[in-house]
């Protein structure tokens, strides 16, 4: 989603903005630009495309100033281009915009009956009139935007300069994240802290529907209801060393190879390897009285959701829902008396997800979150929070954050059956035994990293490509499908192999690439019988098993992985990785945008 940066310093600030900038470049973007208040007036540089074009644009007509802000816009309202891009402004105000303004057309049309000349196809554009026809009626900044937030409707977060203002600079967020940061005689905004690291590691976040004057020596914060308030400065965990790739060609890469380390690490906290037990943290909610669990999450998440459905009624005997949250408060679901809501999301400021959390709040569940942003507003508004442990995750397409979730959720799965009396200690152990395995196994994933590689060649001549799994491995084949799209863009579905007679055998051909996910479980005979059906269609099979299995069918498929053997329990953990890898490759021969493909964004904190 976009990403905003803003500046109150006592040093020029272009540079600085343009580098923030490039940290957010892992949310998507079409477009960028900054502004800077020079000599008391605002100019702008903005840029279609990367950020490489802004920086040539820097590079032939410099800028100045102390006091600035920057953006890297996804579209909403607007194609992408130069007019459309931010920062928007007026001879009085630039504004930088994350979010949607919903009701931005009535004000449109306000602003342009009152003479106002609209530049551009976008919502933001209208808060810069709104906010210049208050400061023409002797308003100053902070009594404009006290006047002006009231009457937008939607989620977003806002960064603006004033002319004749320099070092001023005002903040507001409804929806979207917002962090303030604070310096030495310097003080900053950002989308998230990964943008203000080599600036501060000591942050405030604001509050839903706070709003912030900014100046060099500090902030002003002002809650909803216009009263000061104070936010708790805390020391980020975010790393500025975390984001470089590592030698990798591509962040995408660098996170796929991390995940040993990674899956090792958010074991550290949950699992006691002398005694193989599973020890989550302290926390409010009662997993043994839990009448049921609702699983919300987008995207990937929402697939690692799907897992956890099968490993939570399975072993831990307790009813489990799992829904795409931004469809899930639509319907008004009865929820039950005792529940518990699980919001899984990787950077804990999903838009969808969030407005899931507060609608099961209304129905008095439990919300317990799973988010790799121990400060993000998921996790802020949760009763109990348990992180995933990746690190910060650039590449949009997710991959070491989604392990990591699966991780948690296989803990979360061993300490409810044992609350709720499910499993007793010799199953615990034989579980978090094989928990304790899953990093080095995943090491020996990556060993065939050279043979996935080669079979990515045939996979990226494919128009479409289908994945088949059954239990936990359907959602493996809906993940390695949801990857091959994103980054390859070729059409791609993953399905229960149980369904592929229903209608998905009408498209198997020799032209089309069959991914079977199958490790030997309980299910692998089951199949067995599909591989043969789509072999016997002249589907071009690639078979992903471990040594058992391929000796069973390897013979049939067009080209086998022969992974590690595991417990049947940890198998999606590892399974995640050659898919990952796969979609990779395929993408690199297909020569897309590995780590930022087209239309993508990795946080989506709008509807």
């Amino acid at each position: 989603m976009c990403g905003i940066i803003g500046i109150v310093g006592k040093a020029d600030v272009t540079a600085r903005l343009v580098a923030g900038l490039k940290r957010l470049e892992y949310r998507g973007y079409d477009s960028a630009g900054i502004a800077t208040v020079v000599n008391g007036s605002i100019t702008r540089r903005r840029a279609e495309g990367k950020l490489i074009n802004l920086e040539a644009l820097l590079t032939r007509d410099p800028l100045a100033g102390l006091t600035g802000i920057g953006h890297t816009r996804w579209a909403t309202h607007g194609v992408p281009s130069e007019r459309n891009a931010h920062p928007h402004a007026t001879d009085r105000v630039a504004i930088v915009h994350n979010g949607i303004i919903e009701n931005f057309r009535e004000l449109r049309d306000e602003v342009v009956a009152k003479g106002c000349r609209v530049a551009s196809d976008t919502d933001s554009e209208i808060v810069a009139h709104l906010m210049t026809l208050a400061l023409a009626d002797g308003r100053t900044p902070e009594e404009a935007m006290a006047e002006v937030l009231p009457r937008l409707h939607g989620a977003f977060s806002l960064a603006l300069v004033f002319t004749g203002a320099d070092g001023l600079m005002v903040g507001a967020r409804r929806g979207a994240p917002l962090a303030l940061g604070y310096g030495d005689g310097e003080m900053y905004l950002g989308s998230d802290a990964l943008a203000l690291a080599p600036l501060t590691r000591r942050i405030a976040y604001l509050e839903d529907g706070d709003w912030v004057v900014v100046k060099r020596d500090g902030a002003t914060i002002f809650d909803a209801a216009g009263r000061r308030a104070n936010r708790e400065i805390r020391t980020s965990a975010v790393d500025d060393t975390a984001i470089g790739k590592g030698g990798h060609r591509h962040y995408m890469l660098k996170e796929i190879y991390e995940q040993p380390q990674v899956i090792g690490d958010t074991l550290v906290a949950l699992v006691n390897p002398a005694s193989r037990s599973v020890a989550l943290p302290a926390m409010s909610i009662d997993l043994a009285a839990a009448t049921k669990i609702t699983i919300l999450a987008c995207g990937t998440s929402y697939y690692a959701g799907i897992v956890a459905k099968y490993w939570l009624e399975s072993i831990a005997r307790i009813p489990v829902e799992v829904d795409v949250a931004s469809e899930f408060r639509y319907r008004g679901a009865a929820m039950p008396k005792g529940g518990i809501a699980l919001i899984i999301s990787q950077s804990g400021e999903t838009a969808d997800s969030l407005a899931a959390l507060r609608y099961a709040r209304e129905q008095d569940q439990a919300i317990l979150s799973i988010v790799n942003v121990p400060e993000s507003t998921i996790a802020r508004e949760s009763d109990a929070v348990l992180p995933t442990v990746a690190g910060p995750e650039i590449g949009v397409a997710s991959t070491k954050a989604f392990t990591t979730q699966l991780t948690v959720l296989a803990c979360l799965t061993i300490a409810t059956a044992r609350a709720r009396g499910a499993i007793d200690s010799a199953i615990e152990s034989r579980l978090a035994q094989a928990l304790i395995e899953v990093p080095a196994r995943a090491a020996e994933v990556l060993n065939h990293d050279g043979r996935i590689r080669d079979l990515a060649v045939k996979v990226a001549k494919a128009r479409d490509v289908l994945y088949l799994g059954r239990g936990t491995s359907y959602a493996i084949a809906l993940e390695g499908a949801l990857k091959l799209k994103e980054i390859s863009y070729i059409h791609a579905e993953g399905y229960a192999a149980g369904e592929m007679k229903h209608g998905p055998i009408a498209l198997i051909d020799s032209n089309v690439p069959v991914i079977v996910v199958a490790p030997s479980d309980a299910l692998f005979e089951k199949t067995a019988s599909n591989l043969q059906e789509v072999v016997a269609r002249g589907g071009q099979v690639i078979f992903l098993s471990d040594a058992k299995g391929v000796a069973k069918l390897g013979s049939l498929a067009a080209a086998t992985i022969a992974l590690p053997e595991v417990d049947p329990f940890v198998a999606p953990i590892l399974y995640a990785i050659p898919v990952q890898l796969l979609a990779y490759h395929t993408a690199v021969l297909k020569q897309t945008d590995v780590d930022q493909p087209r239309n993508l964004a990795k946080s989506v904190t709008v509807e």
